[in-house]
């Protein structure tokens, strides 16, 4: 982070963090709880090893960054981390998707990652997940600028693939009616909708892949495409835990204070993609094409043992109206909506 940048974010979260001078002793500054905050963020430090960095106690570490985190949230929240609200809100989003990635109507490419704790020591086989560590689950919406629309992490890891979404407030107002999708495009029919993987289930608000086993030439097509537009939450995961060492080990806190911490990293990751890309995420650590092939290459990011993808789901069976969205957007690719490079690709 540059002098400019924490210059700007010191302002936002100086209020929030700053103690009152008292009698008996000067409180550790506004800036001294940012920058030990910040350091434990980007290293993973344990408090020990932290308190040579910063000359600040274990004991008022464990304190301070807790504090510190939960105001970066609470201060940035409201600009960096806003759910869309309106119907426009959705639209711009989808806009973006058709003019990067060439996927009409997709209103973000939505993905999970285990994230390694150190469980209580009473928590026994809760937090322990099918990949054999101890860890709780970070849920997430991207747009097509590599930010985070939505964010939400505490599910343990135990719990199976579906039930990890489906224990989120953006789930609630999925099903029921409550995110203002808009109704499907005049211009080429389709209704709007997010891209996952094959850990979730096939919605007709949510497309999946075909599966590989019964795969023809349109719907390789499809997958490619649909790969395309799902790379953006693949690479802000990567960003995240390329930038932010304290995910390449298990996190040693407290179930709450861990929430706290995570939910920083995604508000600081949107705030530094804004403010300060060309350092924060440089273009060459982002997967891109090569302009004239259309070739992905990927880019230059740390991968993390502590980090996961949660479970492929089981093939559940779709409804009718699920697969038939998926088939109509199967159908656009390979008619209306098709590039000239694909059939290279798919």
């Amino acid at each position: 982070m540059d002098e400019k940048t924490y210059v700007q974010l010191y302002g936002i979260l100086r209020p929030l963090i700053e103690k009152e001078t008292t009698q008996m002793r000067e409180p550790i500054s506004a800036h001294e709880r940012l920058t030990a905050t910040l350091r434990f963020l980007a290293t993973g430090a344990k408090y020990r090893e932290l308190q040579y960095m910063t000359c600040i106690s274990p004991q008022a570490l464990c304190k301070i960054i807790p504090e510190t985190c939960c105001a970066i949230y609470q201060a940035l929240s409201k600009d960096y981390l806003k759910f869309p609200s309106t119907k426009q809100d959705w639209l711009s989003i989808a806009q973006d998707f058709e003019q990067k990635w060439q996927f009409p109507n997709c209103l973000g490419a939505i993905d999970g990652k285990h994230i390694a704790i150190t469980p209580p020591p009473e928590a026994g086989s809760y937090y322990y997940n099918y990949k054999g560590f101890n860890s709780m689950v970070l849920l997430a919406v991207a747009n097509a600028n590599y930010e985070f629309v939505y964010a939400s992490f505490g599910t343990n890891g135990r719990v199976s693939d579906g039930g990890v979404i489906d224990q989120t407030d953006f789930y609630d107002k999925l099903i029921n009616g409550a995110l203002q999708i808009p109704e499907p495009s005049k211009i080429n029919g389709l209704p709007y909708v997010f891209v996952a993987d094959e850990a979730f289930a096939l919605r007709p608000d949510f497309l999946k892949p075909f599966n590989v086993r019964v795969l023809d030439d349109q719907k390789r097509i499809f997958n490619y495409r649909l790969s395309r537009a799902r790379r953006v939450i693949e690479n802000v995961f990567g960003i995240l835990v390329s930038r932010f060492g304290v995910f390449r080990s298990q996190i040693n806190l407290k179930p709450e204070n861990i929430d706290k911490v995570v939910m920083a990293c995604c508000e600081l990751h949107n705030f530094l993609r804004r403010n300060a890309s060309q350092s924060y995420s440089p273009p060459e650590h982002l997967d891109h094409e090569e302009p004239v092939s259309h070739e992905m290459q990927d880019g230059l990011r740390t991968d993390s043992p502590h980090v996961a993808n949660i479970a492929h789901g089981q093939n559940r069976n779709a409804t009718e109206e699920a697969k038939f969205v998926r088939d109509q957007f199967m159908v656009y690719f390979n008619t209306n909506g098709k590039v000239p490079w694909q059939d290279a690709y798919a």
